[in-house]
């Protein structure tokens, strides 16, 4: 995967210097859904701009066709703003799409191929214990971070 620079000028406008070109929000989601890791950059100041530019590209894609981003989901991450589990949230969540991705990798490249009922039964089952163990180590990290009841009572 490589890392494609994108500067962002006064004007707001995107460019690419590894294509010489100025590019659009679409342009930049090409790229990722291609493999590239983007990095955008204001050209005055130097600040990192990426987020917000991710941020835009994830909010036109729910304006159109059918979303992710579920008005339960959207309100649910807004009560974790804030909140002490938000980090912990952050990394769960991040580790989640990147297991759901690499499960879909794998499980497109056994199609590709032939795939025996074995091989996919298989894959299901590694795929779910891989879920449930991600599972486990979230609930731990949370019983790690709540207050010991006897602790409390002593106070």
């Amino acid at each position: 995967m490589a890392e494609r620079l994108i500067k962002k000028y006064t004007n707001r406008r995107l460019y690419d210097p590894a294509s010489s070109r100025h590019v659009t929000l679409q342009d930049i989601r090409e790229l990722i859904v291609a493999g590239d890791t983007v990095r955008v950059l204001d050209e005055k100041t130097g600040e990192d701009l990426t987020r917000s530019i991710l941020l835009q590209i994830v909010s036109e894609q729910e304006q159109h066709g059918a979303p992710i981003l579920t008005p339960a989901l959207l309100t649910q991450l807004i009560r974790l703003y804030g909140n002490p589990m938000q980090a912990a949230m952050a990394r769960f969540l991040e580790s989640s799409v990147s297991q759901f991705g690499a499960q879909q990798r794998q499980f497109l490249e056994q199609l590709s191929g032939k795939t025996a009922d074995a091989d996919l039964a298989g894959m299901v089952k590694n795929n779910l214990d891989s879920w449930l163990g991600m599972q486990e180590s979230f609930l731990n990290m949370l019983a790690s971070m709540t207050p010991d009841k006897d602790k409390r009572r002593d106070r």
